[in-house]
């Protein structure tokens, strides 16, 4: 089976394994696990952070930012698409007590107009507009990156109108490799930034919050409230360690395969891509009404071996990861074509 659906769901290699096997550990919620106070310090050195704080999950790690840098009766700002809006359960208003107020636009970037226009006047009447939340890269988006200037302009402004900054840097190192860009550039414009060694880096679980002490020590306490302290979890942060060792330059062949099959779609007959440049390993598949359904494809996908998702408007998304190489995108390519023709 070749699975596309995400990059999720990678399997950790027996390298990776073995690491874990290895690892010292010790009790995280006293803090004296040595393997998960070894990742949380490369962490925040990587990011230039004073601190970080190692966690179950992605939606963990952006859920304590939030409460860390909120209080009660807050407002966020952020996309319609965005992760934090979109896809942790209404966490921000049954968690927090935070509002959400959302932008909405076919590309997913906002800019400091884009802001202006949503932040509540300071009056009593309106909850407090405290907070924006960015994402990089922007799945539904395609995988697209955030432009930097786009986001120094933001943080420069907000700094200036006493708002905070988090980024849910889900997939942030695809981001940095793609561009050239560290990851402590990135992380100069952000209060917290949430990072997944789940997803592309093929570790089994984990993620990690990166911030200044205050927001971190606050994270901690809210992590203990919200059941996440874990014990010897030094097992877990082993195979995120070797994940930023072994597994980050190798997300260039996941972009790589991601632009091939792109190549591939744009050549089959009632399909395009719904965003025209692939820039990391996400790619939306726009099927034409006329020629298919995109549920019924999906499912014709499954029988041949292939597992994707669907999405609105009769879309499909495939995802590169490192379980996935050329010759299976070439394959899937073909039984798209094949498909498309019958």
């Amino acid at each position: 089976m070749i699975d596309l659906r995400s990059d999720t769901v990678t399997r950790p290699t027996e390298k990776m394994r073995d690491s874990m096997m290895r690892a010292k550990v010790g009790d995280d919620v006293f803090g004296e696990d040595p393997t998960i106070n070894e990742l949380q310090k490369q962490m925040a050195d990587i990011l230039g952070k004073e601190d970080a704080l190692f966690v179950p999950s992605g939606t963990m790690a952006n859920q304590l930012a939030i409460g860390s840098l909120t209080q009660p009766g807050d407002e966020l700002l952020c996309h319609s698409s965005y992760h934090v809006f979109q896809w942790e359960g209404g966490g921000l208003a049954r968690l927090w007590g935070v509002t959400t107020r959302t932008i909405e636009n076919e590309i997913g970037f906002l800019d400091v107009e884009d802001l202006q226009n949503k932040v509540r006047p300071l009056d009593s009447h309106y909850a407090k507009t405290s907070i924006i939340s960015l994402e990089n890269t922007l799945n539904r988006m395609g995988g697209r990156i955030y432009p930097l200037d786009k986001i120094k302009k933001i943080a420069f402004w907000a700094r200036n109108n006493g708002l905070k900054m988090h980024l849910d840097g889900a997939r942030l190192f695809n981001a940095s490799i793609a561009t050239d860009i560290p990851l402590k550039e990135w992380g100069k414009y952000f209060d917290t930034i949430s990072v997944c060694f789940s997803k592309g880096l093929g570790a089994p679980i984990g993620s990690i919050l990166v911030g200044g002490k205050d927001e971190i020590e606050k994270a901690h306490r809210l992590r203990k409230v919200m059941g996440g302290g874990m014990r010897q979890a030094g097992i877990a942060a082993a195979a995120a360690l070797y994940a930023i060792k072994n597994n980050v330059e190798r997300l260039k062949v996941d972009h790589t395969n991601a632009k091939i099959l792109a190549n591939s779609i744009i050549e089959i007959d009632g399909l395009e891509l719904e965003f025209s440049k692939v820039e990391t390993n996400i790619v939306w598949i726009k099927v034409d009404p006329k020629k298919a359904k995109a549920p019924e494809l999906i499912k014709s996908l499954k029988e041949k071996g292939i597992l994707v998702t669907g999405g609105p408007d009769n879309l499909i998304r495939a995802v590169t990861h490192l379980d996935v190489n050329e010759n299976d995108i070439q394959k899937f390519s073909s039984i798209l074509l094949e498909l498309m023709k019958s």
